[in-house]
């Protein structure tokens, strides 16, 4: 039995309010995109960054957990636009397990 014969299955046990949970998921998950961010193989190992920069949102994160304002970032990144920023932290929100992750990764190191 493929995949989809199996969600089928699965689908025909939830209850409306799972059915509408499910939806929601997949509708996110089909419209997962912000603009002003991006992922590139091979840059800054893959993380996502600043569009047209090498500024991973993990770095912008750690700075500012430090205690670094919006200001002090973008003084920090003559490149940067305050646009760049709400960005940067609406894609921290959506996807805090993977910067965590990245964050803690370079405190090992």
């Amino acid at each position: 039995m493929g995949i989809l014969q199996d969600a089928k299955k699965l689908l025909e046990a939830l209850t409306s309010g799972e059915r509408a949970q499910l939806l929601e998921w997949a509708i996110h998950d089909l419209t997962d995109t912000h603009p002003g961010i991006e992922m590139t193989a091979g840059v800054c190992g893959g993380a996502t960054c600043i569009a047209g920069t090498r500024i991973p949102i993990w770095i912008l994160e750690q700075y500012r957990r430090s205690g670094a304002s919006d200001a002090e970032l973008l003084h920090s990144y003559p490149g940067l636009r305050a646009e760049d920023l709400v960005h940067a932290w609406t894609y921290v929100r959506s996807h805090r397990n993977d910067i965590e992750q990245r964050i803690r990764k370079n405190e090992a190191a």
